[in-house]
């Protein structure tokens, strides 16, 4: 899509948080004109030198109550931890008629923190985009990260659906696919889905890091493709997995009590040499792995697409 070919969703767009997401949406936005304007806050002063200095949003603000007014949809792209506080920050100069969204991939959390905060006049609709990398930053963004990737919105209880209806468009002008989910059932597919994955991944890079009879130089120097995905995933931002688990505490403890069942099943087929077991197990979960690529969600390249860009 082209900017020619679309129209502003809306008039103006401020993105509290400058880190990938945000960033990412500012290029997407641009490259395909959704919105007429872009505005920016992070706390960090040396964040919002960047922002300026890349070009990052059309105009940088110095604090989040001078970027949000006026603008007719706000994105919350702070860690989930912090939403409530910011929320509390800029509400009272929200603009009656906008709506307030937020990037954050726990809802439940989100919503109970957030919506005790929003004025009257102002539509809440959460919304959480399945699209990331292991990178940081405001500099980390680029127009293509949501092309063809999930955006999931989360109505709260008496959404607007023309408020929704405007957010969808939005996505989907930035490429991605839109669907919506109720609250909790976002947050124990998301716990199955990324958060106990990313538990999982930082857990074997921690015992590998533990293990002192196999040297740093080995670690590095062999790391197979496993391996090496599990430190891509484990590079990702302290601060943001932090809260997620916090924030998303019982649905990811009952996955991981789930994955710890299996674990033990797994343990005990290597211990008695149940060789059928483990086939049939691993034919079963290499299944998932195909339906993943047929829906366009990953690639079967031998890089998985994650070599250098071109």
């Amino acid at each position: 899509m082209t900017e020619a070919q679309a129209k502003p969703v809306y008039n103006r767009v401020a993105l509290i948080g400058l880190g990938l997401i945000a960033s990412s949406m500012f290029w997407a936005m641009k490259r395909s004109g959704l919105a007429g304007e872009v505005t920016g806050y992070a706390r960090s002063a040396e964040t919002r030198d960047t922002a300026r200095r890349i070009g990052l949003c059309d105009r940088i603000c110095d604090t989040p109550q001078e970027a949000v007014e006026g603008a007719d949809l706000v994105v919350l792209c702070v860690p989930v931890g912090v939403m409530g506080a910011v929320a509390a920050e800029i509400a009272p100069v929200l603009m009656p008629g906008a709506t307030l969204s937020d990037v954050g991939s726990v809802k439940r959390h989100v919503i109970e923190d957030v919506a005790p905060h929003i004025p009257e006049g102002v539509h809440f609709v959460p919304s959480h985009p399945l699209a990331g990398t292991e990178h940081s930053g405001p500099e980390s963004g680029f127009a293509e990260l949501f092309d063809n990737r999930w955006s999931l919105l989360v109505p709260v209880e008496g959404s607007d659906p023309e408020a929704v209806a405007c957010l969808r468009a939005l996505w989907e002008g930035m490429g991605a696919h839109v669907e919506e989910m109720d609250a909790d059932h976002h947050d124990l597919v998301l716990a199955v889905t990324s958060h106990a994955p990313h538990l999982i991944a930082y857990t074997m890079v921690g015992v590998a890091d533990d293990l002192r009879r196999v040297t740093d130089s080995e670690v590095i120097k062999y790391s197979a493709a496993g391996f090496r995905d599990f430190t891509r995933i484990a590079a990702s931002d302290p601060t943001m997995w932090r809260d997620v688990f916090l924030t998303n505490k019982d649905a990811t403890l009952e996955i991981l009590g789930r994955f710890t069942e299996e674990l033990f099943a797994l343990q005990r087929a290597i211990r008695t040499g149940d060789g059928e077991h483990l086939h049939a197990y691993f034919t079963r979960t290499r299944a998932i792995r195909r339906g993943i690529i047929e829906a366009g969600q990953d690639t079967d390249a031998p890089d998985f697409g994650r070599g250098p860009k071109k």
